[in-house]
């Protein structure tokens, strides 16, 4: 047997150059598929390099892949061959590109040839970012971290034992005791990186921060003599409960200990108000200072092109992490701060300054449930370019100004690359040209679902559209079982998103009718619809999922009403355990996985706090609760138990700390005692998501065996 760690990538590739058995897109060809991530264009326009992730279910790994795409030739060629991950690849000219191999830097020429190793660091950079004169170079690496767990006595190496003393102790999946920091390192004329320097020595903040950022929250000013960075100033408790992060502009010209060595471009000279941690921060002082103080979520800035401003993602309020994303613009030579997406309400995702000039920008962001490019000016005057029934999931300005590159998916499309031509003015049409076809000899082999739209009217009067996802071979005169997918979030959208777990396109080629409402509580219908949820959980959206199953059984002939389930995670997971208990046997069996089922432990048991308090707007103990509060803990689904009467399918993974596991063990301990019929599928070794091969695939077998079981095919 070959081993996956000593496997080349050529091998691992054809490996998973799969012949299917039938047009039916199975969990083994779904983990085959290559998944296309970071991206970059060469100066010239000329070439772009990217990096696929291959996975081995044999060997439950995945291995990183770099590809350069000519498109003038319209040619592929692979450019790493080893058995190394190899990844986070850039042009530092028209011929060599730098990129990230066992946590150093490499260089290579375009061919893949003459690689060199810049860095020496041990191992440690998990990401970096060149100065445009290629002087500098930012290097994240890990610092220890001691301030919520103390650092075990050094006499006693084999302790396993933490000794907690304030919160933010874990966070995602990991226990915290490394934080990132950015270091900022001299490149020598050959290339080869000096030593590096922590540019926020001695402070215990996260940069970029986690679980998510990376080096997408730091950039270079154009001249190199600046770098604008993304980092959240607090720790413990005042994490714990805070979204109030800033963008910083660090001078490398500016004397040490000087006010403008880490300036802040989001509030200079403001106090922040004391909170309470146990209610909601909608209400206290924090979010009700007059003028605009920034004290939501600000990351991933961007300078123009010619140095003059900053842009970044802004939200408003503290303590609300699905607040609108809006693009802000500051003009560094003023301080004025100026709003540029407010004609577009839903939020930003990603965006990029065009390169031609300091005055337009590119957008992404969801409306009408699909993720489509805008533009928009200093004046605020936005414009859609795109139109399509599919997502747009990043975008970045090619250097030559005149065209982006786009990652683009859809339910029936995994991600690929696309190169946009912007229309640049209204009426023009906006050309899109494919680039990659990374799963093409998979997709030939299969029979597509067909998708369609439908919208109805809610019970408050409202208009909700909900997607419709018909298998292959879809037969009219027939009758097919039926999924309510319960989405996450809560505010996340029903977008034409391309999932490895929860993914339409499987669910139907295995026979399955799926039903995906974008109910309240979701972006891309403006802000009154997309904030209706917040305290009210079990209300009105639960009434427009109902809506939806029951506009589908009554008005498409080709749903069984006799052969229905509700499936979700997370938010999606809780809407199920409360559905469990408020359907009227609509459905024959429900699916939840990593979902809320007592929001009083969940109060506590999760780590980041504001999640719970901007939903809930009190702890559980709290005698003056709100009424939303008491609401929201009189209706969690624990209390309803003694109406299950449904079989239920319980999924969770105890490295999950923002839902922790005994949520599900709960549930499932709960059905069984009741003698309702329900299985509990567990994961030791998986997070909010199922990341390894093989769980993967478990866990679709046991998805859908669940299904057939119950509703059959």
């Amino acid at each position: 047997m070959i081993s996956f760690n000593t496997m080349n990538a050529q091998e691992i590739i054809q490996r998973n150059d799969i012949k299917l058995d039938s047009d039916t897109l199975t969990p083994e060809a779904l983990w085959a598929m290559g998944r296309i991530g970071g991206y970059d264009a060469s100066p010239d326009g000329r070439l772009i390099v990217y990096n696929v992730a291959y996975y081995s279910v044999e060997q439950n790994k995945s291995h990183h892949v770099l590809y350069l795409y000519d498109v003038k030739k319209k040619q592929t060629l692979q450019l790493t061959t080893t058995d190394k991950n190899e990844t986070d690849a850039v042009f530092v000219s028209s011929h060599q590109i730098c990129f990230l191999s066992d946590g150093e830097v490499w260089r290579m020429e375009i061919d893949g040839t003459q690689r060199v190793q810049l860095s020496e660091t041990g191992g440690e950079v998990e990401g970096f970012l060149f100065a445009p004169n290629y002087r500098n170079v930012i290097l994240v690496k890990r610092i220890p971290f001691h301030e919520s767990i103390k650092e075990n006595p050094s006499d006693l190496p084999k302790a396993t034992g933490r000794l907690v003393t304030d919160l933010m102790y874990r966070h995602w999946d990991h226990y915290v005791e490394t934080i990132p920091h950015p270091f900022l390192a001299p490149v020598a004329s050959d290339g080869h990186i000096g030593a590096a320097e922590d540019i926020l020595e001695g402070m215990p903040y996260e940069c970029p921060m986690e679980p998510f950022g990376g080096i997408e929250q730091l950039a270079w000013s154009p001249d190199s003599k600046s770098i604008a960075y993304t980092c959240r100033m607090k720790k413990g408790v005042e994490y714990a409960i805070s979204t109030d992060s800033d963008i910083y502009l660090y001078s490398l010209e500016a004397e040490e200990g000087t006010i403008d060595k880490n300036r802040n471009l989001c509030k200079e000279g403001v106090d922040i108000p004391t909170s309470d941690p146990t209610k909601t921060l909608k209400y206290q002082p924090v979010n009700q200072m007059e003028g605009d103080m920034n004290v939501g979520y600000d990351t991933n800035p961007k300078f123009s092109a010619d140095g003059r401003y900053v842009a970044w993602l802004s939200m408003a309020r503290d303590g609300y992490e699905s607040d609108r994303n809006r693009l802000l613009v500051y003009d560094l030579q003023t301080g004025q701060k100026n709003y540029v997406s407010e004609q577009f309400d839903s939020n930003v995702d990603d965006f990029c300054w065009s390169d031609i000039n300091s005055d337009e920008l590119y957008f992404i962001g969801v409306w009408h449930a699909t993720e489509n490019l805008y533009v928009t000016n200093l004046k605020g005057e936005v414009r859609q370019l795109t139109d399509n029934w599919a997502d747009f999931g990043s975008l970045k300005m090619m250097r030559n100004g005149k065209n982006i590159i786009a990652e683009r998916h859809s339910y029936t499309e995994s991600a690929d690359l696309y190169l946009i031509k912007p229309s640049l003015k209204e009426g023009d049409k906006t050309q899109i040209v494919q680039l990659t076809n990374e799963n093409k000899h998979i997709f030939d082999q299969l029979a597509k679902p067909k998708v369609t739209q439908r919208w109805v009217k809610t019970t408050d009067g409202g208009q909700m559209l909900y997607w419709v996802i018909l298998p292959p071979h879809f037969d009219e005169a027939k009758k097919y079982p039926t999924l309510l997918f319960c989405e996450g979030g809560p505010q996340s959208p029903v977008s034409q998103f391309w999932s490895y777990r929860w993914n339409f396109m499987i669910m139907a080629s295995q026979g399955y009718v799926v039903v995906a409402p974008n109910r309240h509580g979701l972006p891309g219908f403006g802000s009154a619809w997309c904030e209706q949820i917040s305290g009210d959980w079990t209300g009105q959206c639960m009434d427009d999922y109902l809506t939806a199953i029951d506009d589908a059984a009554k008005n498409l002939p080709f749903v069984d009403k006799d052969r229905l389930a509700a499936v979700g995670a997370s938010f999606g997971g809780f809407s199920v355990y409360y559905l469990a208990g408020h359907h009227d046997k609509r459905f024959k069996c429900f699916i939840a996985h990593d979902g809320a089922f007592n929001l009083e432990s969940m109060y506590t048991d999760t780590e980041e706090v504001w999640f719970s308090n901007w939903e809930y707007d009190d702890a559980y103990w709290n005698k003056d609760q709100t009424a939303n509060a008491k609401r929201t803990y009189e209706n969690s689904p624990h209390r309803f138990v003694d109406k299950w009467d449904t079989p239920i399918l319980c999924i969770h993974g105890e490295k999950d700390y923002r839902i922790n596991a005994n949520q599900g063990m709960g549930a499932f301990n709960a059905a069984r005692l009741r003698g309702i019929p329900a299985q509990l599928l567990i994961f030791p070794d998986e997070n909010h998501w199922v990341l390894k091969p093989q769980n993967g695939i478990l866990w679709q077998r046991t998805y859908f065996n669940w299904l057939n079981q119950w509703i059959g095919k």
